[in-house]
């Protein structure tokens, strides 16, 4: 992803309960969401023993209104009471970035 100025970066951190059902499917369609929400800019996720999703965004206005997402807000209840043990959540100014790829 490449942003020619400076962008907001929202990490979610997580641990997961036992209880996983619905979880993909909800992910999925927060992610699908995300997408079609103004400001947004890009994702990138992993999941393991800790979940790291990381969600892009042009202003932090856009990721107030993502926040008070309704689709969102049902999504976030459903974590605290089912998928997760703990979460955090870090907004953060990313002022630049650069990337690596090797030569085939």
């Amino acid at each position: 992803m490449k942003n020619s100025k400076p962008y907001y970066a929202v990490i979610f951190t997580s641990t997961q309960t036992e209880a996983i059902e619905g979880y993909s499917e909800m992910a999925e369609k927060m992610e699908n969401l995300a997408k079609q929400q103004k400001g947004f800019i890009g994702i990138d996720s992993a999941r393991n023993e800790v979940g790291i999703t990381l969600s892009y965004w042009e202003s932090l206005e856009a990721i107030k209104n993502w926040k008070a997402n309704t689709d969102h807000l049902f999504a976030q209840q459903k974590g605290r009471e089912q998928w997760y043990n703990w979460y955090n959540v870090r907004i953060c100014k990313v002022e630049r970035e650069y990337e690596f790829t090797k030569a085939l």
